[in-house]
């Protein structure tokens, strides 16, 4: 072997969990610099039928990076941005996204993904699972701004592929009706070969670099905290901005992102920095690029909130550092809460990952708002697509939170909706694939992966449970 194995388990101790706290094992680690490299582990893995999980920054939710026996490959060491042009740039897998986006706005271009993640997160592992966040109700998710990629399949072979690069003759491509919302469950029904490579999660192959598409950094942005006395007025509002962004994506109120916060998350706030005016049930946070005149953005603002009943005199406006600090407090405060209550009761929290179409967005809260524990629901309520974090303070309490999100998803699935928008499938939530793309798809998934992965070696246990007798 031309690669070093490391199986001191002290150093394998750091990479054996992810942020859904699963604990794996495995019985060595590489960490390759190269993608040649990476050639020869992945042609010695399929050889020996040794199982390989690949291994980034560990912030999946989703145990996707957890082995389950096997090699870890660690693709930290592939951290180089290549090159930044006007309208590209190229870095390998394992670079850090927000240092990208960093380099990238500094050359006044605009990267759009922002995963909630993304200042510790990879570029490779956000493509492999078709990651998105806030500014995906503007810009989409991944999946649009790549344009190019460098893969090493299963069996070691190196592709460069592109959006010209079609699916070669053989491959046992999945088509199914994808649900028309965010979505990040399964193989896409790809028409090319790129196509198949993003939101695979690491299961058909290991993404060694990446060519991003860029677009113009807007000239400034305004942030907005709306505070309203009703879940129900502060979805009135989403759906009027959603409509006058959708109808004229560059007019005054356009906003890039929609950002729900119910009154449980109020409440944390306030305990902890205060500021949240008497009467707010719910708030929404919301970024508005400048276009033209930031007057005729504010007009349209304000009126619009006006118009749905908003806590208008209490609206914070982050146009200057003073207010900035507030709300980035307040905003801070949330997830800082929800962390101080998850140790105090000594149990994980069970957070929901569901997008529905628009005219189920009502219907999904209300079930959401049901929810026989304590909770907080927010999220990227402009896609439709809340996180209901479940509080569980016993065991007892743990086993029902995820009972709760099982009925929970099969309802989103019966709205038209995804069981993941964006966090992916992983190990944890294969059950409810199934439930999502029926038995004949999930055969169709399988017949993919070993054509690409006789063996079933990479990925092993996400997306798809490995064959009997492996």
């Amino acid at each position: 072997m031309s690669f070093d194995l490391i199986r001191d388990p002290e150093i394998l101790a750091g990479y054996l969990t992810d942020a859904s706290n699963v604990r794996g094992h495995a019985e060595a680690l590489v960490r390759p610099h190269t993608a040649a490299q990476i050639v020869r582990i992945v042609r010695h893995c399929q050889e020996t039928a040794t199982p390989l999980t690949v291994t980034a920054a560990r912030t999946s939710t989703t145990a996707a990076p957890v082995p389950q026996g096997g090699w870890l490959l660690s693709m930290e060491a592939l951290d180089r941005i290549e090159a930044i042009e006007h309208d590209h740039a190229i870095a390998q897998g394992g670079v850090r996204l927000g240092a990208l986006q960093d380099a990238i706005e500094a050359r006044g271009r605009l990267y759009p993904p922002d995963p909630t993640s993304r200042r510790d997160c990879t570029l490779g592992a956000s493509i492999a699972t078709n990651a998105s966040g806030a500014r995906s109700f503007r810009y989409g998710p991944t999946r649009p701004w790549v344009t190019a990629l460098q893969v090493v399949l299963p069996t070691g072979e190196l592709l460069e592929v592109d959006r010209d690069t079609p699916v070669p003759d053989g491959w046992p491509l999945p088509s199914w009706p994808e649900p028309r919302v965010k979505t990040a469950a399964g193989y896409a029904p790809a028409r090319t070969l790129l196509d198949l490579f993003i939101g695979q999660e690491g299961t058909l192959g290991i993404i060694t670099r990446a060519t991003v598409r860029l677009t113009e950094l807007p000239a400034s942005v305004f942030a907005l905290l709306g505070f309203f006395p009703s879940r129900d007025a502060a979805v009135a509002f989403v759906q009027h901005a959603r409509a006058s962004a959708r109808a004229d994506p560059y007019g005054p109120l356009s906003p890039r992102c929609l950002e729900y916060l119910d009154h449980h998350c109020l409440a944390l706030a306030a305990g902890r920095v205060g500021g949240i005016p008497e009467g707010a049930r719910a708030a929404l946070f919301c970024e508005q690029e400048i276009y033209g005149d930031e007057d005729d953005h504010l007009e349209a603002w304000l009126g619009a909130l006006s118009d749905a009943d908003a806590l208008i005199d209490d609206t914070l406006l982050a146009n200057d550092p003073p207010t900035q600090a507030r709300l980035h407090a307040l905003r801070h405060a949330i997830p800082a809460g929800i962390n101080e209550r998850v140790v105090h009761n000594g149990m994980p929290k069970v957070g929901t990952d569901l997008a529905v179409p628009d005219d189920a967005l009502i219907e999904m809260m209300e079930a959401y708002e049901a929810a026989p524990l304590p909770h907080v629901l927010f999220g990227h309520v402009g896609d439709n697509h809340l996180h209901l974090n479940l509080l569980p303070r016993n065991l007892d309490e743990l086993q029902q939170a995820r009972a709760y999100y099982d009925e929970l998803a099969r309802r989103a699935i019966a709205l038209g909706g995804t069981v993941s928008a964006e966090h992916g499938i992983g190990k944890l939530k294969r059950h409810q694939l199934a439930w999502m793309v029926g038995p004949q798809t999930l055969a169709g998934f399988h017949r993919l992966k070993v054509r690409l992965d006789p063996a079933e070696i990479l990925g092993r246990g996400n997306i798809l449970a490995p064959s009997a007798g492996l």
